[in-house]
């Protein structure tokens, strides 16, 4: 009787849901996109579309289906877990493992934190100016003032959306401006790899089917308290759309580098070199529209990396799953720091330092996908949110394409 009145009450919800309602359930997955959207992401599709023409779009297009599955997942674990994630991973597979992610998360909030930093210089000083390294740390300081907020995942949360619209606008208004050959560009999503490419394709992956993201996304649910009924409609209008949403501004990205490198014989390797490439064929315009773009992917990315990295070490360390708990706004503290000194003390080749951040975090990211997989397939703790034959078919896809790239890293490194 119990059960039928809750599945009574679950579908009068569904019922009484208005477009308010539904625009009420985006969120998580936004942030989600917008921390795997930053610096590191746009100077690896750069260096795709000017160094490999169109022939990379397909790694987006596979990276970003995989990314859908993986988020799918933590969402579900949000709903159904009493408590978060990684409590839930120390509860049923064992305290050493739940530590050892938060502890892997945070690793890999490093290794971003270095190319927000270098990318929020960046795009700075292409739109106002000056040193990027003074706009390095004006950032650092705007974004660890947006997070002293008490309320901190909610101001996050809805910034992110407005800047991932803003950015969103200025590079479909960038493709327009570029013309690419739509004809080429889906040549591209057919797999090939070109000589060379494969630390570039790794750098790929590592910044579009990010797990340790996918990860976070579990803790923005349990943020808003997220119940069974609403699972199908959040999966409409915030985990699919929040995902695909930066794999076509980077697929456009790689498109405007092709594009701009086709009209205008110059090369451009990184972000500024494309930035002024851009300048003889659309105008100060076109240069200025790309640099806002690199500029709010940048400052998005700095705040959902930090967020993320601070919240996710202090639920391992047991002092709380939240993002505004003492614990976790002293290790956001940590991140931004770490940026800001390894970008002041590395100014030599901000572009490589990017690159090398952004690959090594596919070798953290396979713990984080097996952890995943295993709870979303635990009757105990998902019920009949539990994986389904088709999505552990992809999940073990994304977990040998993550494998895969990490094993093809150390050995590019080792030799």
């Amino acid at each position: 009787m119990a059960t039928q009145q809750g599945h009574q009450a679950e579908d009068a919800t569904k019922k009484q849901r208005t477009f308010l309602g539904y625009l009420a359930l985006m969120g998580p997955a936004f942030v989600v996109g917008a921390w795997q959207f930053g610096p590191g992401n746009l100077t690896t599709a750069v260096q795709a579309g000017s160094r490999y023409d169109y022939t990379l779009v397909w790694v987006i297009a596979v990276s970003t289906i995989l990314m859908i599955f993986f988020t799918d997942m933590s969402v579900r674990l949000g709903i159904a877990t009493p408590t978060s994630l990684i409590t839930s991973i120390k509860e049923h597979l064992g305290r050493p493992l739940g530590v050892l992610a938060g502890l892997g998360v945070f690793g890999i909030t490093l290794m971003f934190s270095v190319g927000n930093a270098v990318g929020s210089g960046l795009g700075l000083s292409l739109v106002f100016g000056g040193s990027p390294v003074l706009w390095t740390v004006v950032c650092t300081a705007a974004v660890a003032l947006v997070l002293a907020f008490r309320n901190v995942y909610g101001i996050v949360e809805k910034a992110l959306l407005v800047i991932v619209a803003l950015m969103a606008v200025a590079f479909v208004a960038s493709a327009v401006v570029a013309q690419p050959d739509w004809y080429r560009a889906l040549e591209g999503a057919i797999p090939s790899l070109p000589a060379g490419s494969e630390i570039l394709v790794v750098a790929l992956v590592g910044t579009n089917f990010s797990i340790n993201a996918a990860f976070y996304t579990s803790y923005g649910v349990k943020e808003h308290k997220r119940t069974r009924a609403d699972y199908r409609d959040i999966t409409l209008v915030d985990t699919i759309p929040g995902i695909v949403a930066p794999g076509i501004m980077t697929a456009l990205v790689i498109l405007v580098a092709a594009s701009v490198l086709g009209q205008t014989g110059g090369e451009a390797t990184s972000i500024g070199a494309l930035a002024s490439i851009f300048e003889p064929l659309a105008g100060p315009v076109g240069s200025m529209l790309f640099a806002l773009g690199l500029s709010g992917a940048a400052f998005s990315s700095m705040i959902a990396n930090a967020t993320a990295g601070g919240t996710m070490l202090s639920d391992a360390m047991g002092r709380g799953a939240k993002a505004g708990s003492p614990a976790a706004r002293i290790v956001t503290g940590v991140i931004l720091a770490f940026g800001l000194i390894i970008t002041l003390s590395f100014q030599s080749s901000p572009v490589g330092l990017i690159v090398i951040a952004q690959s090594l975090t596919v070798l953290i990211a396979p713990l984080l996908g097996v952890l995943l997989i295993v709870m979303s397939n635990k009757t105990a703790v998902m019920g009949e949110l539990r994986n389904k034959w088709w999505q552990n078919f992809f999940a073990v896809v994304g977990l040998i394409t993550i494998v895969a790239s990490s094993l093809r890293l150390i050995t590019l490194l080792i030799g």
